[in-house]
């Protein structure tokens, strides 16, 4: 194995986004010491269980808001995951953040703990939607802790999100050119999905939500993936944009089919193989943690079949595409020989082109990625190349 990922999981808030679906609680303060102290005894059992498996890639502590933890909370698992694994050559360290939890002194801490890169989920620079969405920051805060983090030599990498209720082209159109104007290396830019069981879907479903059209909605999106290149953010992935050398190193990983280690509630692995999810419940984690017990169950049983659908849609979120050497010595078959056909037909709609070296989305089928994704799936009970 030539390295590996670690992402560690922190499912707290100081108060959850309308629009998210993601595993984090607002008001469980009562169970952050304990989480934490079952945190560091897992990283460090799962730190011995992979040290003969080679070095750390990337580190990323996401949620959730890590930074909702209290600071010698977050440093414990920082601290416990460089004493738990091999980072000698780790390219890359990375802490979530929300702007409204961070000050100078944190981000000094945090730097001198050894992270070197900080996400923070920003959205937008409009003070009227943030509150709309659920945020606690402002405005003037995310910008303050962007410099603040700059100055204490972070990469800073941040989220914007469009097709939000009341939102308009003009405020994404805002929000892009203050993005811009902090320099940061890199910017993840989302359209806002209604997921069920969150607040939206309940105001959605009451008619009371407000969302922009799916006109307005597409004419942010167009002006996003032309504007960003424009400034200098090259778009190496569906919704991630960077300056040369700024991506994010811990996410390319995923999608290509590196081997990574999930720590916490809710915290998925893909190792050797195989998938797998931890309980999801903050309780019943950490009680699987303080009895001794595994807190991962194992995901579909992998097949080849499974494998080669997950190889192609991961790539193919990304510029690159898929790599047909590697898809070829990872199966043993090459490409056209699973999905010539599909291939045809989206060569013929305009939404994958094809080199030598590789299968990639075109800008048509980067706009319209799940009709490509769908014509990579393979019948269950058809695997190619097996009875």
């Amino acid at each position: 194995m030539d390295g590996f990922g670690v992402y560690i999981h922190i499912p707290f808030c100081r108060r959850k986004c309308f629009y998210c679906d993601f595993p984090s609680h607002a008001g469980e303060e009562a169970l952050m010491r304990r989480y934490r102290e079952a945190l560091c005894r897992d990283i460090a059992a799962k730190g011995s269980f992979c040290l003969s498996e080679g070095s750390v890639r990337t580190v990323y502590i996401g949620g959730g808001t890590p930074t909702a933890l209290l600071p010698d909370d977050l440093l414990a698992v920082i601290a416990a995951v460089r004493e738990s694994f091999r980072l000698t050559g780790a390219e890359e360290f990375t802490v979530e953040a929300n702007p409204g939890t961070v000050d100078a002194a944190l981000l000094t801490h945090l730097r001198t703990a050894g992270v070197n890169r900080l996400s923070f989920g920003v959205q937008s620079f409009s003070d009227t939607l943030l509150s709309a969405i659920g945020r606690i920051h402002t405005a003037e805060e995310a910008e303050d802790a962007v410099r603040m983090a700059r100055q204490a030599g972070f990469r800073v990498s941040l989220d914007l999100m469009y097709g939000l209720p009341g939102q308009t082209l003009a405020d994404v159109e805002d929000s892009v050119a203050r993005t811009a104007a902090l320099d940061v290396g890199h910017i993840s830019a989302y359209g806002l999905a209604v997921e069920d069981g969150t607040p939206f879907a309940r105001m959605e479903a009451e008619g009371r939500l407000g969302l922009p059209t799916d006109e307005a909605c597409g004419d942010m999106y167009d002006y996003i993936t032309q504007e960003l290149p424009r400034l200098g953010y090259l778009r190496y992935e569906i919704s991630n944009y960077a300056k040369e050398g700024e991506e994010s190193r811990h996410n390319l990983a995923y999608w290509q089919d590196v081997p990574y280690i999930g720590i916490g509630a809710a915290a998925h692995s893909y190792w050797q193989g195989r998938r797998t999810e931890n309980e999801a419940g903050l309780r019943r984690y950490i009680a699987c943690i303080e009895e001794g017990r595994s807190p991962a169950r194992e995901e579909e049983p992998p097949s080849r079949e499974s494998h080669m659908e997950e190889f192609a849609f991961l790539a193919l979120r990304t510029a690159t595409g898929v790599d047909k050497r590697r898809f070829c010595e990872t199966f043993g078959c090459a490409i056209r020989e699973v999905y010539g056909e599909a291939i045809g037909r989206l060569q013929a709609a305009g939404l994958v082109e094809e080199s030598a070296e590789s299968i990639r989305l075109t800008a048509l089928g980067m706009k319209f990625g799940n009709r490509v994704f769908e014509e990579f799936l393979l019948e269950r009970d058809e695997v190619h190349g097996e009875e």
